[in-house]
């Protein structure tokens, strides 16, 4: 069944004499069950703590309809941030190892050098110190508002929760419709004096090139340093894949397989060409002159001009200008053009070009990276030459010689293991050019990221630190809406079709305010959302249905995340081959933000909401690209089927109008966002401050305008429903869910929410005396 989705079917009449006129909470459970459809032996899994309420509300056609709603923890808010935190670690730590094995440096650098390992120390120490306090706690599987500020409890979201609405109509079958509740994902322990990411990321740019001349670095853009970070990736994940082709290569050639011989050979052909590729930047060759420059005793091989590390322009050029051939003349392997020498000729030229590439502290040679980058591909080509001559050697003697003497011909003249013997040497000497330049490339890239990290030595790291909080709590409330809506959809073939070609868009709806310590939490957030694009989902087979085996994992760096979701064999055994065979999934988060309280009020009159313009403005162009990107790719049945036949480019574009209209709380933007949300298959999520009031107003509002546009909720009953849900008695006191301390003083809180603040209602003399008189209507009221 998809999401949404209404057809003809059977069901159990309700009774419609009830005499009522009221909506009624038919029944309220504080704990699931193990029955429950919604959460069953898959869903209790990863959540916990269901809590179930049943409605009763009047159709047009005086039929009944049953509304369940259902709401659970998920264990997402503690496993994903502790992996977080753990991958942060290993990050770390294998930072301060390539500092290491830089080498020897300069005395100026080495110190430098040194005091970054030891900020990188104290990084991983206050990581580790988190970790442990996390791994003591027991009890419930969310973070409550009152726990916002405590520092060791900073990587978790606040009050993440799922809300899954399932409806039940006479000859209807069932809906559901689910919504990701949580905190706005910011540093709340760290606060928002300064503002949140996105001021200060713009404001540490601005102050690094200034840093960078004070410590006589070299300034790298942001995009050349995601560039070094980029390399040093594909670096640890090729390098090792190359040397691991290279072996089946080896023991292809052992036992003579044409076809495991060339099959092998063309991944690694592809492999390496990709390693030579990512080396292909003149950002690695400006960065080893600059590594070069700061070793001891440096000297220039020309003596006539001082060496430009000090220097350098603050942009590199990204067209290599290489002596010789091209690099793309050096991958070649157009076989037609080679001349294929001897064993002997082929190891001794390879040998000798990578003997005359060493490097020398005292003299330096600016077009050595050239050669030392072009042996890789040059051994590449040596080992292809060699396997095409052993196959057409091959080739000509089954043609030439009888089948009845082929045997004895291959035993005489062919003895196992010849073809291993003559490719053992070339390969060997690729693995070594392999791991030359891996070696290099690393050292270079490594000194671009040691610079970045001097000049941020005053606030980098803690920006870091500020990140890797706020991303991982919009990572968790990610994990937690993809594992609740692949859930739902493994039986929807559209659904599973559009996962694979596609991905899915995941909205956030954000109710802050554009005031105050808000703007700060918007800001993290924006940054925050922003980040989950470099994350993508796969799905595996569970080894088993235990539980544990059940809990996604999260593998990468900080540049790459990839989730797992294992599934269970009976579940896994359903999905398209695609998704079996690991595809990577992608995800396509935007956030749409419109305040609604107070406080934005005072913002749009007397403060500035362009922070909230640009946000819809920029997340509405991503929204609209998905969407021709989805038309292009998948047909319109595999999307889920609404009572209202709008269509949803028309949506899309309404939403566009609004975006850009100037009008004072415009609601209407959030609306249309969540309908085109529904409409695509994606993962609904609501934010605010702590994903209490203003997300429960947002989130009842929503569900009750679905019963009435998609079910026919009576006109009479909106407002019954919607009073309904909100109720404390309906809510379960919600209030209590949230924050343990809720029961002891709600009878007693003052309600201070009607006295509004008195230096805003000095402005005016007129104000002023409103404020009096509301005042004293509302005490005489209340003591009456």
């Amino acid at each position: 069944m998809k999401m949404g989705e209404i057809e003809d079917g059977e069901v159990d009449h309700m009774a419609t004499d009830i005499q009522a006129q009221k909506c009624a909470l038919v029944c309220e459970s504080l704990h699931g069950t193990t029955n429950d459809k919604d959460y069953g032996p898959l869903m209790s899994a990863l959540f916990k703590n269901p809590v179930c309420k049943v409605y009763r509300f009047q159709t047009l056609d005086s039929k009944w309809m049953l509304v369940r709603e259902q709401m659970a923890e998920s264990t997402l808010s503690f496993t994903i941030p502790k992996q977080l935190i753990t991958l942060h670690i290993q990050e770390d730590s294998r930072r301060i190892q390539e500092l290491k094995d830089l080498g020897e440096l300069s005395p100026h650098w080495d110190n430098l050098r040194r005091e970054v390992i030891s900020r990188y120390d104290q990084v991983i120490r206050s990581y580790q110190e988190t970790l442990e306090e996390l791994d003591k706690l027991t009890g419930p599987s969310f973070k409550p508002s009152c726990s916002k500020a405590q520092k060791y409890l900073e990587f978790i979201p606040i009050n993440l929760h799922t809300q899954r609405m399932r409806v039940t109509c006479p000859r209807k079958t069932d809906a559901f419709y689910d919504i990701i509740t949580v905190g706005a994902p910011a540093a709340h322990f760290q606060g928002f004096k300064s503002g949140g990411l996105q001021k200060l990321l713009s404001r540490y740019e601005s102050e690094k090139k200034s840093y960078s001349t004070a410590y006589q670095c070299i300034y790298y853009s942001p995009e050349q340093t995601a560039k070094a970070r980029e390399v040093l990736g594909s670096l640890s994940e090729l390098q090792p894949l190359i040397s691991s082709l290279a072996d089946r290569l080896l023991q292809a050639a052992q036992q003579r397989s044409v076809d495991a011989l060339r099959d092998t050979l063309k991944s690694l052909a592809e492999k390496t060409e990709q390693f030579v590729h990512a080396l292909k930047d003149e950002l690695v060759k400006s960065a080893l002159l600059a590594l070069h420059a700061a070793r001891p005793g440096y000297i220039s091989k020309t003596q006539t001009h001082t060496p430009p590390p000090l220097h350098l322009q603050t942009e590199m050029p990204q067209t290599p200008s290489h002596t010789g051939a091209e690099p793309d003349a050096a991958v070649c392997i157009n076989m037609d053009e080679v001349q294929t020498p001897n064993k002997e000729e082929q190891l001794a030229a390879v040998t000798l070009e990578r003997q005359d590439s060493i490097p020398h502290y005292k003299e330096y040679d600016e077009e050595e990276w050239d050669r030392v980058w072009a042996s890789v591909a040059k051994s590449l080509n040596c080992v292809i030459a060699l396997v095409d001559k052993l196959q057409e050697q091959d080739n000509n003697n089954q043609e030439s010689t009888p089948d009845q003497a082929l045997a004895d011909v291959i035993t005489s003249h062919n003895p196992t293991g010849e073809w291993r013997e003559q490719l053992s040497p070339l390969v060997a000497s690729l693995k070594e050019c392999v791991t030359e330049v891996g070696d290099r490339a690393q050292k270079s890239m490594t000194f671009i990221l040691l610079q970045e990290a001097v000049c941020s030595i005053p606030q980098g790291l803690f920006l870091q630190q500020r990140r890797d909080v706020v991303f991982s709590q919009a990572l968790s409330a990610l994990a937690c809406g993809f594992v609740m809506r692949l859930y739902a959809g493994l039986e929807d073939k559209g659904f599973l079709q559009q996962l694979h070609l596609v991905g899915l868009v995941a909205q956030f709806e954000s109710l802050l305010s554009t005031y105050s310590e808000e703007i700060g939490m918007l800001e993290d957030m924006e940054t925050g959302i922003s980040d989950l694009n470099r994350v993508t989902f796969r799905i595996t087979e569970a080894k088993s249905d235990d539980p544990a085996e059940l809990q996604p994992v999260v593998s990468g760096r900080r540049d790459y995340y990839t989730v797992e979701i294992p599934l269970p064999q009976q579940s896994f055994q359903i999905i398209p081959p695609e998704l079996q065979e690991g595809k990577p999934l992608q995800i396509f988060p935007v956030l749409f933000n419109v305040g609604i309280n107070e406080q934005q009020t005072i913002a749009e009159r007397f403060g500035d909401i362009s922070l909230q313009e640009r946000i819809n403005q920029r997340n509405f162009e991503i929204l609209d690209g998905y969407f021709k990107t989805l038309s292009d790719k998948v047909p319109s049945e595999c999307l889920p089927c609404f009572q209202t036949q709008m269509d949803v480019k028309e949506l899309l574009e309404t939403l566009g109008q609004n975006v850009v209209t100037k009008k004072r709380k415009n609601v209407e933007i959030l609306w249309l966002a969540g309908t085109i949300c529904r409409r695509l298959n994606g993962i609904r999520f609501t934010s605010c401050k702590s994903a209490k009031d203003r997300t429960s107003m947002s989130v009842t509002l929503e569900q009750c305008a679905l019963l009435r546009d998609e079910h026919q909720l009576s006109k009479d009953y909106f407002i019954r429903a919607l009073d309904c849900m909100r109720s404390r008695l309906a809510q379960g006191e919600a209030a209590q869910w949230d924050d343990p301390e809720a029961g002891s003083v709600a009878n007693h809180k003052p309600a201070s929410r009607h006295f509004y603040p008195i230096a805003l209602l000095l402005v005016s003399s007129h104000l002023l005396v409103v404020w009096l008189i509301l005042s004293l209507v509302f005490l005489l009221a209340k003591y009456q």
